[in-house]
């Protein structure tokens, strides 16, 4: 199975941090970010796909290890940008298999490992979800609803009236024949700046299913929030 990791961005509100070098590849606990995403999905995964732009992909040329491939999108400011679902396409080219999409810049206290193995069992596309009961901040990302099954029964993007109170961070499980179908949504409409667009463009196209989070997610948004996961992972390391 592959991971694509998105780290293409330009992370603008982290700067100067971030003016020079990618957000994934900060230090968090002793290494960088993408290292604790990748040492927890190498059991599940045979190579890790980093899609980047051209500002940064040297960076990770240098940084990646035997299992890890980088893919340049060749853009170079955040203008111009290609957006997460035309990433996830450029990183795709190729694969036939099952694909774990992530974002590269979140650090997580729980394995990602029992979320492949729901993916698996299901035997659909899913995404990862947990509760979220803010109001500002369900408006500003994927929301669903689901029934007993886990079925995902609404998926919307930064819904004014969230229609539940479970946010989908981004993550996702896709299966070889769904991931295809990424130019057939495209030509639709469907949005490509947010990773999230595709899943719920697809949910309504098929069955999709979604696993409920175990522990927390600290997605580094600015330097206040680098900071603080930084203080927490202080002498951590595994």
């Amino acid at each position: 199975m592959k991971a694509i990791i998105l780290a293409a961005g330009y992370a603008t509100r982290l700067y100067p941090l971030t003016e020079n070098f990618p957000k994934p590849l900060l230090e968090v606990g002793g290494k960088p970010i993408l290292d604790w995403l990748i040492e927890d999905l190498t059991p599940c995964m045979d190579t890790f796909i980093v899609v980047t732009n051209h500002k940064f992909a040297g960076h990770f040329q240098a940084w990646a290890r035997d299992n890890v491939r980088v893919i340049d999108d060749g853009t170079e400011t955040n203008e111009t940008r290609l957006g997460a679902v035309r990433d996830i396409l450029l990183a795709s080219q190729g694969i036939d298999d099952d694909v774990f999409v992530m974002a590269g810049d979140n650090v997580l206290d729980f394995s990602l490992v029992p979320f492949i193995r729901f993916a698996q069992e299901k035997g659909t596309s899913c995404v990862m979800c947990h509760e979220e009961n803010d109001l500002a901040h369900l408006q500003r990302t994927a929301v669903i609803t689901v029934d007993e099954s886990g079925r995902i029964t609404s998926y919307e993007e930064k819904p004014k009236e969230p229609k539940g109170n479970l946010a989908v961070p981004p993550f996702y499980y896709y299966r070889k024949e769904d991931l295809a179908r990424i130019p057939e949504a495209l030509a639709a409409g469907c949005g490509y700046d947010a990773p999230g667009s595709y899943a719920a463009w697809l949910s309504t196209k098929t069955p999709m299913h979604a696993w409920k989070m175990t522990g927390s997610r600290h997605d580094i948004g600015d330097k206040q929030s680098y900071d603080s996961i930084r203080e927490c992972y202080r002498g951590i390391t595994k």
